[in-house]
């Protein structure tokens, strides 16, 4: 994410990293900005709020209380899904969520992780991809590089460590293959969100 990060500073590299030093400030200060957003109880401001931050999410879909970001420019989320109280968005890497999805409550999504065996101790950035129809129950931890597919279900509490085929069931720690999803062909709707959520 930053070349810079343990570099001597020297002549060639100071105003690079003061650069991204402020960067990464005013980035640090959004998203405590954005924390405080998340305890508004009204959608329609929160949502205003979100857009302007970056996160590209369509009138017709919400975010409930509580949420926290990571890099929220990087989000991008369909129409007509829900993202559940208390969860974690990380943008990092690119986050997209499909049409009609739900995440229930404190859902973290997670784009990037350190490499433990490596002395830097460098991060390895990864997209995650959730597709339409899918439901991520509460509590659930996605891992970078994920794909989710199409009417997927993941159970509470999972921890999803590799993609996940459309219509199929998941759930443990780690995630496996629970069974498959009887609905092949969905065209639900998830209706408004609760108010004061």
């Amino acid at each position: 994410m930053n070349e810079y990060v343990g570099q001597k500073i020297s002549i060639t590299n100071i105003i690079p990293k003061a650069v991204n030093r402020v960067k990464t400030i005013f980035l640090e200060f959004l998203l405590l900005l954005l924390k405080y957003v998340g305890f508004i109880p009204i959608h329609t401001f929160r949502k205003i709020i979100y857009i302007l931050a970056g996160i590209k999410i369509p009138l017709d879909s919400n975010i409930y209380m509580g949420a926290n970001f990571f890099n929220p420019s990087g989000i991008t989320i369909g129409h007509d899904s829900l993202i559940g109280n208390g969860c974690f968005l990380d943008g990092r890497a690119p986050l997209t969520i499909g049409n009609h999805s739900s995440l229930a409550s404190e859902v973290m999504i997670y784009n990037d992780e350190h490499n433990i065996h490596s002395p830097g101790y460098e991060n390895s950035f990864g997209q995650v991809t959730i597709g339409d129809y899918v439901f991520i129950g509460p509590r659930a931890i996605i891992l970078p590089n994920i794909t989710i597919g199409n009417g997927a279900v993941i159970a509470a509490g999972a921890v999803v460590t590799k993609d996940i085929p459309e219509f199929e069931v998941w759930g443990g720690v780690p995630a496996k293959k629970i069974s498959d999803r009887k609905l092949k062909n969905p065209n639900y709707k998830l209706g408004r969100a609760m108010w004061f959520q």
